[in-house]
C-alpha cells in the first residue's frame, strides 16, 4: 500500500505531508536566498565568471554525495532524522558565511565560500530526499494522488525558492551581505524548534538492517530516468547559475552605487519570477496534462514529448544572440520571454520526472532510489553550473544558451529509453 486509505490514517498522512512541506519550504526560502547574496555579492567585489561557478561546484558535488548516503541513511535512521539534520547544516552553513572576512585574499575567499557552500548543498539534498521520499508513503492510493501531491510539494517549494531569490536582492540592497545571513539563519532555528516540536507521526522510523549497496538501483526505468534528469537540470541550470544573471547585470547596471541595487532589484525580481511561475505550473501539471485519465504508458511518453519541445527554445535563443551580436533591447526582451517559455516547458518536464521516480519505484526502496535519482539531480546541476561559467567565459550567451539545447537534446535521448512501469513497481497512483 503505497498510501493512507482509511480515514484516520488519511488524516495522519495529511497533517505529516503539512509538516513535511512547511520544513521544506522554510529550507528553500533561505536556499533561493542564499545563492543570490553569493552570487551577486561576488559578482561586485570582482569575480569572474569562471569564479562565481567554482563557488557553486562544491555546494553541487556535495549534492550528490549526500544524496548517495542520505537514502541508506534514511532507511537506517528514519525519514525524520534526515529532514531534521538538513535543517540544521543549512543554519551552520549561514552561521560560518557570516564569517567571511572581506580582507581575506581572494583565493582564501573562494576556498570558503566553496566549502560553505558544500556544507548547504549537503542540507538541501537531505530535506530534499527526507521529503520526496515522504510523498510516496503518505500520498493516497487512489486516483492520481502520487502525481498531485508530489506536484503540490514540488511546485510549492520551488515558488518559495523564487520568493527567495528576491528575499536574497532585498536583503543585500538593505542590510548588507553579512546582517543577511545570520537574520536568516535565526529566522530557520526558529521554524525548525518550532517543527521538532509539532511534528506529527507518521513517518518510517528507519531499520537496522539496511546496506549501502542497495543504494544503486537495479532498475532499467531509475537508471534511465536518473540519466534523462543529468541532462534535464544540465540544460536549465548552464544558463540559469551565471550565464543569464550576469547579462543582465551587464546590461542594467550603469556601474554606480544606485545602479547597482537597482540591477540587483531587477535581475532579483526576474530570477524570482521565473522560479515562482515555474513552481506553479509544476503544481498545476498533474491537471494540465489531465493525468487523472492517463496510463503510465501515456505518462511515459509525455516525457519524451516535452523534453524534446524542451530542446527548440534555447536552440532559438541561441540563434537570437548570434543575430544580435551582443546587448540589445530587442534581445533583452527576446530573452526574457524565451525564458518565460523554457520555464513553462521545463515545469512540464520536471513534474513529469517526480512523478516517474515514485512510480517506477517500490515502497521498501523509496528513500534508495529517490536518493540515487536526486544524486543524479545534483549531477545534473553540477555539470550546468561548470558549463554555465566556463561557456559564458568562452563564448559569451550564444555558446551558453547553445550548450542549454545540447544539453536537453541529450535528455531526450535517455527519456525516449523509458519503458511504462512493470505492474510490481509501480505506484498505485
Amino acid at each position: 500500500m503505497t498510501g493512507p486509505d482509511r480515514p484516520e490514517a488519511r488524516q495522519k498522512g495529511l497533517s505529516a505531508y503539512i509538516a513535511v512541506t512547511a520544513a521544506y519550504w522554510a529550507f528553500m526560502l533561505t536556499d533561493g536566498a542564499l545563492r543570490m547574496l553569493v552570487l551577486l555579492h561576488f559578482h561586485t567585489l570582482g569575480f569572474s565568471p569562471i569564479q562565481l561557478a567554482y563557488l557553486f561546484l562544491l555546494y553541487e558535488f556535495m549534492g550528490m554525495v549526500t544524496n548517495l548516503s542520505a537514502g541508506w541513511i534514511a532507511a537506517r535512521f528514519g525519514l525524520t532524522s534526515t529532514l531534521y539534520a538538513g535543517l540544521g547544516v543549512q543554519i551552520i552553513a549561514l552561521l560560518a558565511l557570516a564569517g567571511l572576512d572581506p580582507e581575506w585574499a581572494l583565493t582564501a575567499s573562494v576556498l570558503y565560500v566553496m566549502v560553505v557552500q558544500g556544507l548547504s548543498g549537503v542540507a538541501k539534498d537531505l530535506a530534499k530526499m527526507s521529503s520526496k521520499s515522504a510523498v510516496k508513503l503518505l500520498a493516497p492510493s487512489e486516483g492520481d494522488g502520487l502525481f498531485r501531491w508530489v506536484a503540490y510539494l514540488t511546485g510549492s517549494k520551488n515558488a518559495v525558492k523564487g520568493v527567495g531569490f528576491l528575499l536574497g536582492t532585498i536583503l543585500l540592497g538593505t542590510v548588507g551581505f553579512t546582517g543577511s545571513v545570520l537574520a536568516m539563519a535565526a529566522v530557520l532555528a526558529l521554524i525548525l524548534a518550532g517543527i521538532v516540536a509539532f511534528m506529527p507521526t507518521g513517518l518510517p522510523q528507519g531499520r537496522k538492517g539496511a546496506k549501502f549497496t542497495e543504494v544503486f538501483s537495479r532498475d532499467r526505468n531509475v537508471n534511465l530516468l536518473s540519466l534523462a534528469r543529468v541532462f534535464l537540470f544540465g540544460a536549465r541550470d548552464v544558463w540559469f547559475v551565471v550565464g543569464i544573471p550576469i547579462y543582465f547585470y551587464a546590461v542594467l547596471s550603469d556601474g554606480s552605487e544606485a545602479g547597482n541595487r537597482m540591477a540587483f532589484f531587477q535581475i532579483g525580481t526576474f530570477m524570482a519570477l521565473w522560479i515562482i511561475a515555474y513552481g506553479a505550473v509544476q503544481a498545476w501539471a498533474p491537471k494540465l496534462l489531465g493525468a487523472k485519465d492517463k496510463t503510465k504508458d501515456q505518462i511515459v511518453a509525455l516525457a519524451v514529448q516535452w523534453v524534446g519541445l524542451l530542446a527548440l527554445v534555447p536552440a532559438s535563443l541561441a540563434l537570437c544572440a548570434l543575430v544580435a551580436g551582443g546587448p540589445a533591447p530587442w534581445l533583452t526582451l527576446t530573452l526574457v520571454a524565451g525564458l518565460m517559455v523554457f520555464g513553462f516547458v521545463f515545469a512540464i518536464n520536471s513534474s513529469v520526472h517526480s512523478y516517474l521516480i515514485l512510480a517506477f519505484t517500490r515502497d521498501e526502496r523509496v528513500t534508495m532510489d529517490v536518493g540515487f535519482y536526486y544524486m543524479s539531480n545534483a549531477a545534473g546541476r553540477l555539470l550546468g553550473t561548470l558549463l554555465s561559467g566556463l561557456s559564458y567565459q568562452l563564448g559569451g550567451l550564444p555558446l551558453t544558451l547553445g550548450t542549454a539545447a545540447l544539453m536537453a537534446f541529450l535528455s531526450w535521448l535517455s527519456a525516449r529509453r523509458l519503458q511504462s512501469p512493470e505492474p510490481a513497481n509501480a505506484a498505485q497512483g
